[in-house]
């Protein structure tokens, strides 16, 4: 949300200090897809099985809608979510079209952020930032909170598209708020790419139908450092800072090209032959880049591999796969709304209709092809990987777990309760895994011995103003 939507597009900052070692790094995941937009953890303790009962640590309840994934530093889980005081259309699980709805709501919306402990599940702290009609509208299936937030360990950053950043320490004091223009997009679906952040700065990439840019902010102040104009319309992917032994880079996709920036905006590099829609968030492995886009509706469908160093225009010519910074290309291998995943040196390709595909991430030829997931469905959270297994999550709230390796495998599934509809990709957390679903977050962790579940205060005085 972080990265998100099977209709349409839901959804590394590398901080000022390490992330990981990949052990210690691993019990923080400060932003969508973890340390490095990877997805992946070393932690040994991660459970690979659980329900709605077993191995559930805690379960909180969360009011109204969003698909924001949670983050975790240390004992403290942060996530967003906005309530509707009317009654919002239930989103429907595998949808693809029809789920337009061009006006904005005319209910009043509530925007707020909490913050949990992660060991106990209760609600440290809950703020609202925001309370009004929403000025844009949104599709049927995505949310006003799809953005992943992210944090420095210091301050945690929250961002709502086409309303504004809001910044807090871990107190839940309010450092200071960026507010946004909203900026109408495709059909009026809404917005899901999530901030990055790098050192003392945060970066969004807003494209929308009218006015596409890339925006530096300053992370102590909210200050706007620059703001660089992009001939995009509407795409849905999150950033990427790419440090690579040339240089850093704000790598950014969009339908009309991928393109490069360095610390101040300037276009490095750009790269023409995306799908007509893009969702999946950029990456690094073993120096080489990787991304991909893959609207369903289109036969152009790529997945790269790029090597740093590159200027200028570094688009394949007609019948071309690789180049001088193009180590290889796969012009229809890339899933819609999840992000590949490159685990034990492999990469995983989830399609949004539940087929695994395999490839060698350094040359990209195939390990193995469109392998079906039984009962499937409709997939939009990202894979994730640890412990010598791949996980794919799907709407229904069942996650299939894989073995990594050279044969498709499915080892078992884990599901959850019939109403937790899953799009947010999970949060992987020391030997904790919290997924998000519609109706509320879990915490999964191994031999948890006793099931707790929380309220927070919003939800609990939203159902004393029903009862009364």
């Amino acid at each position: 949300m972080r990265k998100l939507l099977t209709a349409i597009p839901l959804l590394s900052a590398l901080l000022p200090f390490p992330l990981c070692s990949d052990a210690a790094g691993d019990t923080n995941w400060p932003q969508y897809r973890g340390p490095h937009s990877r997805g992946v953890s070393s932690q040994p303790n991660l459970p690979d099985r659980w329900s709605a009962k077993e191995n559930v640590a805690w379960k909180c309840e969360i009011p109204g809608r969003g698909w924001s994934s949670p983050i975790v530093w240390k004992d403290r889980v942060f996530l967003t979510t906005v309530i509707n005081s009317g009654k919002s259309e239930e989103p429907k699980k595998g949808l693809y079209f029809g789920g337009d709805r061009p006006k904005p709501p005319g209910t009043i919306h509530q925007w707020q952020v909490f913050c949990l402990g992660l060991n106990t599940g209760k609600v440290l702290w809950m703020r609202q930032v925001h309370e009004g009609k929403p000025e844009t509208s949104i599709h049927l299936k995505n949310s006003y909170a799809s953005e992943t937030p992210v944090t420095d360990g210091e301050r945690v950053y929250f961002y709502f598209g086409n309303l504004g950043v809001f910044c807090f320490d871990f107190d839940g004091k309010q450092l200071w708020k960026h507010r946004l223009k909203p900026e109408s997009t495709r059909f009026g679906w809404g917005t899901a790419a999530s901030p990055v952040l790098y050192r003392d700065r945060l970066y969004i990439v807003n494209d929308n139908e009218k006015e596409s840019y890339l925006l530096a902010l300053d992370a102590k102040t909210g200050k706007q450092l620059w703001r660089t104009a992009r001939d995009e319309k509407s795409n849905w992917s999150t950033p990427f800072i790419w440090e690579n032994g040339k240089r850093t880079e704000i790598v950014t996709l969009g339908s009309g090209k991928v393109r490069s920036y360095d610390l101040v905006g300037n276009l490095l590099w750009s790269l023409k032959g995306m799908s007509s829609i893009t969702i999946a968030t950029p990456y690094e492995y073993n120096e080489l880049l990787y991304f991909s886009s893959g609207y369903v509706g289109d036969s152009s469908r790529p997945i790269y591999a790029v090597r740093p160093g590159a200027k200028g225009d570094i688009s394949l010519k007609t019948g071309e796969s690789s180049n001088e910074f193009v180590v290889w290309s796969l012009p229809k291998a890339a899933p819609y709304n999840p992000t590949t995943l490159i685990y034990h040196d492999r990469l995983y390709v989830l399609l949004d209709r539940g087929f695994v595909s395999c490839f060698r991430p350094r040359d990209g030829k195939e390990i193995y092809s469109q392998k079906r997931l039984p009962n499937g469905r409709a997939f939009t959270s990202s894979p994730w990987a640890c412990g010598d297994k791949v996980f794919c999550l799907n709407e229904d709230g069942v996650t299939f777990v894989l073995q990594a390796g050279d044969e498709f495998k499915v080892l078992h599934t884990n599901t959850l309760a019939e109403d937790d509809m899953c799009m947010a990709t999970p949060a992987l957390a020391g030997d904790r895994l919290l997924i998000r679903t519609a109706a509320r977050l879990y915490c999964i962790a191994a031999s948890a011995a006793n099931l707790k579940e929380t309220r927070p205060a919003a939800a609990r005085r939203s159902a004393a103003d029903r009862a009364r």
